[in-house]
């Protein structure tokens, strides 16, 4: 397995920005893809951002094209989420995962960080 431990959560006007990092331990040599999702209260899990751990092909869900990018450090074991131009409809609980080679669900995850976004 994978352990991974969040952080950079917190508060942000609308406009503003944030970044997350995600420091990544254990089987990290075995890590397909990393991804972060998110969940507001009331709704379901959301996949934001993928990245590939070796390659760096990223994804993003249309909602936050163009705000938000999905970066990688392999020499720190790291994933980062810099978010810009943050919406109210960004504040969520945000979650690092990582789906291991040859496994088609994300079976490791963090504990979350919160982002508030305030309008």
């Amino acid at each position: 397995q994978v352990q991974l431990v969040e952080s950079g959560g917190g508060l942000a006007q609308a406009g503003g920005s944030l970044r997350l990092s995600c420091a990544a331990s254990g089987r990290t040599a075995s890590v397909g893809t990393m991804g972060w999702f998110r969940q507001a209260p009331g709704k379901e899990r959301e996949n934001v951002a993928t990245i590939t751990w070796r390659v760096g092909i990223t994804d993003y869900t249309d909602s936050v094209k163009g705000r938000f990018t999905i970066s990688r450090d392999n020499a720190k074991n790291t994933v980062y989420l810099q978010m810009n131009n943050l919406k109210p409809e960004d504040t969520a609980v945000y979650y690092c995962a990582a789906r291991l080679l040859r496994q088609s669900d994300f079976g490791s995850w963090g504990q979350g960080t919160q982002v508030t976004v305030s309008s």
